[in-house]
């Protein structure tokens, strides 16, 4: 793969199972390193870059993403050193998670459970693109990071991250095409 991407440039990445879409940003985050070529982040190799400081520049949401058993506001500010509730909310909403947490009894307080095991599918993503949010990352991976939600809870998603990646270096990785109709190229893999 030979493949150039301009900072704040939003990249879909689409194909089939085992094509090579989340192999292609694990390279970009070093949790594999590649066994020819090399791959380039402002012009350094990334295996030339101190790992805590690549990671510090990126933000990740997984298919099926992490969550411990701690409170909706630790799971969402998790590795950050200090949050404001107004950046907490911030994220919140655009993540689309706003409603649902002050629904609950405890609002962000709210014990989640291991794994989130007291939240849906669609709850447990809203929350770790909350968590991305927060982070405020220079270069964002979204791997199927909507495919739990409703396709009406996925397009209010979908507004909030297009203001929130204008102007950061994004890759969406997708089954469904609509979750990468705003992207400015979209890579077919095979």
């Amino acid at each position: 793969v030979d493949l150039s991407v301009a900072p704040g440039e939003p990249i879909g990445l689409v194909g089939p199972t085992g094509a090579g879409k989340t192999t292609l940003t694990k390279l970009l985050m070093r949790l594999y390193d590649p066994d020819e070529g090399a791959v380039r982040l402002d012009g350094h190799d990334v295996r030339d870059l101190q790992l805590s400081s690549l990671r510090s520049h990126l933000g990740y949401v997984s298919q099926e993403p992490f969550l411990f058993g701690g409170t909706v506001q630790e799971n969402v500010a998790y590795g950050q050193e200090q949050v404001d509730d107004g950046a907490l909310e911030s994220a919140l909403r655009q993540a689309g998670a706003w409603e649902f947490v002050t629904e609950m009894d405890d609002g962000v307080e709210t014990v989640v459970g291991e794994r989130g095991v007291k939240l849906s599918g669609g709850q447990r993503q809203r929350l770790a693109i909350a968590r991305a949010m927060l982070k405020d990352p220079d270069i964002l991976v979204l791997d199927e990071a909507t495919s739990a939600v409703d396709t009406e809870t996925e397009a209010l998603i979908q507004q909030s991250l297009g203001t929130f990646t204008e102007d950061r270096t994004t890759f969406v990785i997708a089954h469904r095409l609509s979750t990468v109709r705003n992207a400015d190229r979209v890579l077919v893999f095979d």
